[in-house]
C-alpha cells in the first residue's frame, strides 16, 4: 500500500534521462550510493509527497522499471535535456501539475512539494522554480501541465536552453536557502564519493 499524499494534484518526475558524461557515461539513477542505487533516495523522498510517479529515462528502461513505477523516454530522440523529459511526463501525468527532481539527488527535501505548491498558487504562477537564494535550480520544478502544447512548440522551434523558456511564462521563485544541500548533485566520481561518505556517517 503506498503511503498516504501530501499533494493529490501533483505528479512527481524523476529525471532520469541524461548521458551522465562527466560520470564517464554511466546511467547515473542506477549507480550504486551507499549501498543502494542513487534513484531510490529520491524515490523515498518524493513518492510520499506527491499522487504518483513517473521515472524519464532513455536507457536501461527495464532496470527503472523495476522500481516500480511507470517509465516513460522522451519521444525526442538525441538527449535534448530535462525539457524533452519534462514534455513527455506532461503528456502522460493525469494531474494537473508535475514536480521534478534529478536522479541524483539525495537529500531531496521532505516540504520541497507542498512549499513549490503553497508558492505557485500564492503567486498566481504557473511554473514554479526552486532557487539556493543565489540562482534558479530549473530542473527542481513545479509545472502546470497546460503548458504542454507549448513547450512542444519550443522545442520542436530547436530551443533547449530551460530557463528561456520559465522565463515565457509566469514563474514564482522558491527560497530554499536555508537547505542549499538540497541541490547537491552527483556529476563526478569525487561527487559520488563525498556524498556516499556523508551518507553512511548519517546511518
Amino acid at each position: 500500500m503506498q503511503p498516504k499524499k501530501i499533494i493529490s494534484d501533483v505528479t512527481g518526475v524523476i529525471l532520469a534521462g541524461g548521458r551522465a558524461q562527466r560520470m564517464g557515461g554511466d546511467d547515473k539513477g542506477l549507480l550504486e550510493l551507499a549501498g543502494k542505487p542513487m534513484i531510490s533516495y529520491v524515490l523515498e523522498r518524493l513518492n510520499p509527497q506527491v499522487s504518483a510517479v513517473l521515472i524519464n529515462a532513455n536507457r536501461n528502461i527495464e532496470r527503472y522499471r523495476q522500481f516500480d513505477w511507470p517509465v516513460i523516454s522522451d519521444t525526442m530522440t538525441g538527449f535534448l535535456g530535462p525539457l524533452a523529459g519534462m514534455s513527455v511526463a506532461m503528456q502522460a501525468a493525469n494531474t494537473k501539475y508535475i514536480i521534478t527532481a534529478p536522479c541524483d539527488s539525495p537529500f531531496l527535501p521532505n516540504d520541497y512539494v507542498q512549499r513549490m505548491f503553497d508558492s505557485l498558487n500564492n503567486n498566481g504562477a504557473d511554473v514554479a522554480v526552486a532557487t539556493d537564494g543565489e540562482r534558479w535550480q530549473p530542473v527542481f520544478s513545479l509545472i502546470n501541465i497546460g503548458l504542454y502544447a507549448d513547450l512542444t512548440a519550443y522545442l520542436d522551434s530547436g530551443e533547449r536552453k530551460i530557463d528561456f523558456w520559465f522565463k515565457q511564462h509566469a514563474v514564482a521563485e522558491v527560497d530554499f536557502s536555508n537547505r542549499p544541500e538540497a541541490f547537491f548533485n552527483i556529476n563526478t566520481p569525487q561527487d559520488r564519493a563525498d556524498v556516499e561518505e556523508k551518507l553512511l556517517k548519517a546511518q
